[in-house]
């Protein structure tokens, strides 16, 4: 016997003011003290205008934690009573030990209850909601809540590649910034958190019912794409932090966030959507008729015609006036991008009892992807 599972309350928490295109470099800084010569090729391929940084402007520091950012978003929910589970998602925790979820639930002062905590990158907090999802339907936890967070911008502050641009200084006299691997990901990324409320009843005026989750890796084809704490090899094999000096750290922006975009735009479609979608329409007997919305996670503005064109290939077009996306005003906060998402979508009014969800949420780390579908009830 299984339960029916229903978001009934959506949240998410954006620190501070927007920040536009034109005060990124005041926020996080100038590497060397010049400008970026790749920020405004970057910020015009992805076509985000506007995110979130939680630094404080007066100061230039990180003016709170990650596990207080994902707490303001679960606060955010309102009074949701007693929750059985938290399950908790992100790419960046504040500690390596110990995990993110009992730092939130420190933070929230909450009585006793099973807290998990997902790794990963953009499908971190998806990971939590399947999680949140199949102990509610088990019968395990009567309420849980799920979310998805990201605290990127202190690892985005140009003083941590100042090292790495003093040891190189010969090598970048003619360009003289950090490698684009990494710089390109400095205008990429933003704070934010989400959180969801799962019930095992509908409630309110508007619930949604999960019906599935589905994810699924590609590492077994292909090598890692995105990744912090590391550096690749000629070989394409990572070589982890422990086996670095903490001179090396420094030199070689060993934690700096980094991706290699030439392996990205040539599988992330593929590899992170189609080829686990077609699987999906033959499993869950899935077209592309009966979602009236399709809410993809998207890093870039730039993805949006390859995604396009790669469904309409598949047989699955959906109709751009049924996609959601709320990249350009909020950034891409990666685990945390699904939630902000769906809740914007959520308070919008636009959600009408019937109507179904289908969610996608790719990650760049080694291909992973995930699918959620979900369909709109009266409470």
């Amino acid at each position: 016997m299984t339960n029916s599972v229903y978001v009934t309350r959506t949240s998410a928490f954006l620190p501070f003011a927007p920040v536009g295109n034109e005060e990124i470099e005041d926020v996080l800084g100038r590497v060397g003290g010049k400008p970026s010569r790749a920020r405004r090729l970057v910020l015009r391929s992805n076509g985000i205008q506007s995110r979130h940084y939680a630094i404080d402007r007066a100061t230039g520091e990180p003016a709170m934690s990650n596990a207080q950012l994902t707490a303001a978003a679960i606060r955010g929910l309102g009074d949701v009573g007693r929750v059985d589970c938290l399950a908790t998602g992100t790419s960046l925790p504040d500690q390596l030990m110990p995990n993110h979820a009992v730092m939130v639930h420190g933070e929230l002062g909450w009585p006793r209850l099973e807290v998990v905590s997902c790794a990963g990158i953009c499908l971190a907090g998806t990971a939590a909601l399947k999680h949140a999802w199949l102990t509610v339907r088990c019968g395990d936890a009567r309420r849980a809540v799920a979310t998805g967070s990201e605290l990127a911008s202190p690892v985005l502050l140009a003083r941590h590649f100042e090292a790495e641009l003093e040891h190189k200084l010969q090598a970048l006299e003619r360009q003289p910034e950090i490698a684009f691997e990494k710089d390109f990901l400095r205008w990429m990324l933003s704070d934010g958190a989400g959180a969801v409320l799962l019930e095992n009843e509908p409630r309110g005026p508007l619930s949604l019912r999960i019906d599935w989750i589905e994810l699924s890796s590609a590492a077994h084809e292909l090598p890692t794409c995105m990744y912090a704490g590391a550096e690749k090899g000629d070989d394409g094999q990572l070589r982890g932090w422990l086996s670095f000096t903490p001179d090396q750290w420094r030199t070689q922006s060993v934690f700096a966030v980094k991706q290699d975009v030439k392996l990205l735009n040539t599988n992330i479609i593929q590899a992170a959507g189609l080829a686990p979608l077609a699987d999906l329409m033959k499993k869950r007997h899935l077209r592309a008729e009966n979602i009236d919305w399709f809410l993809p996670h998207l890093s870039s503005q730039f993805f949006i015609q390859p995604t396009e064109q790669g469904l309409a290939e598949l047989g699955f077009s959906i109709p751009r006036e049924r996609w959601f996306t709320n990249l350009t005003s909020k950034g891409n906060t990666g685990s945390a991008s699904p939630y902000i998402m769906l809740d914007e979508l959520f308070r919008s009014g636009r959600i009408k009892p019937g109507h179904r969800l289908l969610m996608y949420v790719p990650e760049s780390g080694r291909f992973s992807s995930g699918f959620v579908h979900m369909e709109a009830v009266a409470g």
